[in-house]
């Protein structure tokens, strides 16, 4: 079991943010994510920044953990624009680039923003043909592409990938499990999801399996009750799980016993250094 710290780069300036990324790779967190959106989802009046410009920033002031979003929205991006930022920041980081990808979770802001169609047919479809693309142009061909969505001529692309970028896709849709079988190494299963995991893991080739959980950590001078009545007013809807060190690592342990192999993190507490210290020492350590 490893762990990624998922951190939205919303309500937090830069220097919080790599505050917490440095403390998430000392802490043993394996890597950090944000999210992308072109607003805050259900947020709309808080300040964010954008996911490229913010992994790229927190490359440069890390060492060790990967860095990418959970996931990019295929829509906002030409998939050659995509394929050559990708391979800047690995080339920049020293290979901890990954690439998070997906067709949109909030059709509004398609809408809102004039993006794409709305229709999960086309976005996925789209989707489909961004990968082929991009996977293209870092295995250093001459791309010639003629779909629905792109249209390359003659198109490359150097310097290529240091190795592999992995790839990380989620979802449960028959046809997303065929992109993930097709390119992806990490599946990144809705938590809602989890009990379907053997009757869909024959589906998605060797992809690892993650999910994202959002947690309230008991710390050793936490009160319960106080963390319990927050994360609930915040986040209840998200069912977080609420525990201490021992329980977290029983629950994260069983996870383990399910095949996950990640889990991406999201502390109702928005992540201070300190949490992530003691969730460090006490739960990551004893998993390790």
């Amino acid at each position: 079991m490893e762990f990624n710290l998922f951190l939205p780069q919303m309500r937090l300036s830069f220097d919080d943010l790599v505050a917490r990324a440095r403390a998430a790779e000392a802490a043993g967190f394996v890597g950090m994510t944000g999210m992308d959106h072109l607003a805050p989802p259900l947020a709309y009046e808080q300040p964010m920044y954008e996911a490229i410009v913010t992994t790229t920033w927190l490359a440069a002031h890390t060492g060790r953990i990967s860095l990418g979003s959970l996931v990019l929205c295929d829509a906002f991006r030409l998939p050659a624009l995509l394929a050559r930022q990708a391979v800047a920041i690995d080339h920049a980081s020293g290979g901890r680039f990954e690439l998070g990808i997906g067709w949109g979770s909030v059709p509004e802001e398609f809408v809102t923003f004039g993006v794409g169609s709305t229709e999960p047919r086309e976005r996925v479809e789209r989707l489909r043909e961004s990968l082929e693309v991009m996977r293209a142009l870092w295995a250093g061909e001459v791309v010639d592409y003629d779909g629905e969505y792109h249209q390359l001529h003659g198109a490359r692309q150097v310097p290529l990938p240091l190795g592999r970028i992995p790839i990380v896709i989620g979802g449960t849709g028959r046809k997303t499990l065929a992109l993930v079988r097709d390119h992806a190494d990490w599946w990144n299963v809705h938590v809602g999801d989890v009990g379907k995991l053997d009757e869909l893991r024959s589906q998605v080739g060797t992809a690892r399996v993650s999910i994202q959980q959002m947690v309230a950590f008991v710390g050793r001078e936490g009160d319960r009750d106080a963390i319990t009545a927050t994360a609930t007013r915040r986040f209840g809807a998200s069912r977080p799980v609420i525990g201490t060190a021992p329980e977290l690592v029983d629950h994260y342990g069983r996870l383990a016993d399910r095949g996950i192999e990640r889990v991406y993190t999201w502390f109702c507490d928005f992540a201070p250094p300190e949490t992530l210290a003691e969730f460090g020492a006490e739960v990551i350590a004893k998993l390790a």
